[in-house]
């Protein structure tokens, strides 16, 4: 049996290993300065072009009803040295569609690197499957040519029809050609420029920009960051693009303490769903839910031998109004999102009405958080 000198020692043991545990675990809100903030300058450029898809297995645009697909063949084909000759409607293209090919252009892309873009229809192309996008330039909101595309299109979905019977999984008429760009040209960058690098908070709040500020400043000793207002910590920066590099990278992994989120419920009114974070409080309330259904039939009625018109059809309209729903309930006071949820439980109300319901709450000042309808 071990001594109570030698229990002594073993609880003290444990006490200092469970305060060095501690000591190196992160604060329960802290995050990355990577993850929470963005560097002024470092962005993509989305980019645009108009192209063709050929190859396709007659499921291309129908002449008709896509004029500009043949438009586009035409020119195209002109262009390469060859004469359509017969005019636009004597051309019949069910292998060809015209598409629309987007791309991003991510931050410090060089020219001759590849990068992969997005091709969808937008004639009546029936399936993209199987076909070959042809040379597209992709365009910048400045109008230059930045990436040139082309390539074999990927589709993620799949479809058969026969006898008028339709199967189909995901999306057809729109793919995706993996490393299908090659960048011709990069975008100027304000990265290496200036005497300062700003940080952009993704979520305007006074607290976290400083406490970004001064972590910062913690970190690198001084006053070398300053936050200019709820989004914008700006940083004074080495000059040297090599010292920069290492001086955001010892940055970007700094943890901050980050306060509490803010409540707040995030409602999608189209397709009923409900999200609420843990800082959602709700105060005592009564509330009375209901519906109101109004269902109409018709009924058809033959007339009888005897009357003006027999075996005349005649409609017999049945009206009938049903009130769904309970009293008043109260609700309790709830001071976690556990108790929240518990609370709208008692209602039994369905997504769509829980929607009303939260938005007469907040009107009241029940629900104490910010509703956002996306």
């Amino acid at each position: 049996m071990p001594s109570l000198e030698r229990i002594r020692e073993i609880t003290m043991l444990l006490a200092a290993v469970a305060i060095l545990f501690v000591a190196v675990l992160p604060a329960a809100n802290a995050a990355r300065l990577k993850d929470v903030a963005s560097i002024e300058g470092v962005r993509g450029n989305p980019l645009i072009g108009y192209g063709l898809v050929v190859g396709l297995d007659g499921s291309g645009d129908q002449t008709q009803q896509s004029p500009f697909t043949t438009q586009s063949v035409q020119s195209m084909l002109q262009h390469l040295g060859v004469n359509v000759a017969g005019g636009q409607g004597n051309v019949q293209l069910k292998n060809v569609a015209a598409v629309m090919v987007t791309a991003q252009l991510g931050p410090f892309v060089l020219p001759g690197q590849q990068i992969d873009v997005t091709v969808s229809s937008m004639g009546n192309a029936k399936s993209l499957r199987g076909g070959t996008l042809l040379m597209t330039p992709m365009k910048g909101a400045d109008g230059n040519v930045y990436a040139i595309a082309q390539g074999n299109v990927v589709i993620g979905g799949a479809g058969a029809s026969s006898g008028g019977s339709k199967t189909q999984v995901n999306q057809l008429s729109a793919g995706r050609v993996p490393n299908g760009a090659i960048v011709e040209r990069a975008v100027d960058g304000a990265f290496s420029a200036g005497p300062s690098v700003r940080f952009l908070l993704h979520t305007a709040d006074f607290t976290v920009a400083r406490r970004v500020a001064e972590a910062i400043n913690a970190e690198l000793g001084g006053s070398l960051a300053a936050a200019a207002d709820a989004r914008v910590v700006e940083v004074q920066a080495p000059n040297n693009a090599s010292a920069r590099v290492t001086f955001l990278a010892r940055l970007e992994n700094l943890q901050v303490d980050l306060p509490g989120a803010a409540a707040r419920v995030i409602i999608n009114a189209r397709t009923g769903s409900v999200v609420m974070n843990q800082a959602v409080r709700l105060e005592q309330c009564a509330v009375a839910h209901g519906s109101l259904t109004v269902t109409i039939s018709n009924t058809p009625v033959v007339g009888q031998a005897g009357l003006v018109l027999p075996g005349a059809v005649t409609q017999q309209t049945d009206v009938k109004l049903q009130q769904d729903g309970m009293g008043i309930m109260a609700l309790p006071a709830g001071a976690n999102l556990a108790d929240v949820v518990k609370a709208l439980n008692l209602l039994g109300a369905s997504p769509q009405d829980l929607i009303s319901i939260l938005q007469a709450m907040q009107s009241s000042g029940s629900l104490r958080a910010e509703l956002e309808i996306i």
